[in-house]
């Protein structure tokens, strides 16, 4: 629900809530907000209240910094370690991407784009980085949800059939550059978002 924007920034969200929403009993919920909290997805505002963070200009920037410098490395290092099939598999993700983007439907397009990255970067064999960059992807999450519900989908930014050119072609840091890209217009678009709703 945070990863692909279904709670809002700023939204109030109480652990009675989640249990009947989720169908679920109240220690897994409270086991969620704990890890989620601890990660910074989520923030504790007492009473039993949990928000998902508003993002603000000066955390986008930290946030795009460290996805600029550890997405492309693991795409890159991946780019030494995939296979021909494993290739394959990241060209029928994007192939579900696209498709999402044309039918301008956002919560797909979050859901395929998300599995397409941490596909790619789980070649790369880098576990703990991986883990970082999954903890930047809940924290930009409900606010690229807020883009693409002003935006639509059809301007999205999508550099991924570059990445899998680059795949295919055995060349590191065309991959590699390519994500860069493709994380670099994605951040743009979230920090114009945010002036907008300034």
């Amino acid at each position: 629900m945070v990863l692909f924007g279904e709670l809002a920034p700023g939204q109030p969200v109480t652990i009675q809530g989640l249990v009947e929403v989720l169908e679920t009993g109240i220690t897994p919920v409270r086991e969620a907000i704990r890890r989620l909290t601890a990660e910074g997805a989520l923030e504790f505002k007492g009473n039993r209240r949990v928000s998902v963070p508003e993002l603000t200009a000066a955390h986008l920037a930290e946030l795009a910094f460290a996805r600029a410098a550890l997405e492309p490395h693991l795409a890159g290092l991946a780019a030494k370690y995939v296979t021909s099939a494993d290739i394959d598999a990241l060209e029928v993700m994007d192939a579900a991407v696209n498709h999402a983007i044309q039918q301008g439907d956002i919560r797909i397009y979050l859901e395929q784009n998300y599995r397409f990255h941490t596909a790619l970067y789980a070649h790369s064999g880098a576990g703990i980085l991986c883990a970082m960059v999954q903890g930047l992807w809940l924290r930009v999450g409900p606010s690229l949800r807020i883009v693409c519900g002003r935006q639509g989908t059809l301007n999205l930014p999508d550099k991924h059939a570059e990445a899998i050119s680059a795949l295919r072609q055995g060349q590191p840091d065309k991959v590699a550059a390519a994500i860069h890209d493709d994380i670099v217009q994605g951040q743009d678009q979230i920090a114009a978002a945010l002036v907008e709703g300034a």
